[in-house]
């Protein structure tokens, strides 16, 4: 068995590799379990049947959500064509007091968490960033040919805009956090990728979603189930029989 002095003398990389490897051995069920033996499983990488909720309801969900943009798209064809220049509405007062009483809640919301350091902060960053770039947009686009349309503008672009991105920004450097945090502890180094590269955790990617493959630690070798695979094979093998 491997000590923390031997495990100091390795190098980070070392350590990395070594990581690596022993998260592949424990994705890997043992060779001497036999189906039904009644031997507890050993934790592994997860496919999407494991996950909760049945994959032909998510892949339901994901063609609806699909569907949705394409009668969207066709929709705002249909209103950029067919809704007037102006119009009289009423409710305006609860409609504006409610959308604000909302993004209330978000700034709420998410002092509360990242005060707390939850995981949460993130979500509420996205929501936050999202009502803000609504707000901007609504007031600037309500208020041309008024005369508030300078002060509107103002707003959207000293306040409701930059508040908007320094939250997309939190929220992106916080997953990337979380993703080198987990790859640190799954043995792997170097540079976070981009986000639009990098697939959901505890999936096996099939199908479609093999488009965006993921990078996995290099494979213990075949025949060795026993033995990491690391350049640091000298403090794997320096000790003799255990004490």
């Amino acid at each position: 068995m491997i000590n923390v002095d031997e495990l100091r003398r390795m190098s980070p990389d070392e350590r990395a590799e070594l990581a690596c490897a022993l998260a592949a051995l424990d994705g890997s069920p043992p060779e001497d379990a036999a189906p039904g033996s009644g031997e507890p499983e050993q934790p592994g990488p997860r496919t999407e049947s494991d996950l909760p909720g049945n994959p032909r309801s998510r892949a339901i969900a994901l063609v609806a959500i699909i569907g949705c943009c394409l009668a969207l798209a066709a929709w705002i064809g249909v209103l950029a064509v067919t809704l007037p220049r102006s119009y009289r509405s009423g409710g305006w007062r609860g409609a504006w007091v409610g959308f604000d009483l909302g993004l209330l809640a978000a700034f709420a919301i998410t002092a509360w968490a990242g005060w707390r350091h939850r995981q949460l902060v993130i979500i509420c960053l996205v929501v936050l960033a999202t009502l803000l770039c609504c707000d901007a947009w609504f007031d600037v686009s309500l208020d041309l040919r008024t005369s508030d349309f300078l002060v509107s503008l103002l707003m959207a672009l000293c306040i409701e805009l930059p508040l908007a991105g320094l939250a997309v920004i939190g929220a992106r450097r916080l997953m990337r956090l979380n993703i080198r945090t987990a790859g640190r502890a799954a043995g792997r180094i170097g540079r976070v990728p981009a986000l639009w590269k990098i697939p959901l955790y505890g999936l096996e990617s099939r199908g479609f979603r093999t488009l965006i493959p993921a990078e996995p630690c290099p494979p213990v070798p075949s025949g060795e189930p026993g033995r990491a695979t690391v350049s640091a094979g000298s403090a794997l093998s320096a000790r003799g029989a255990p004490d």
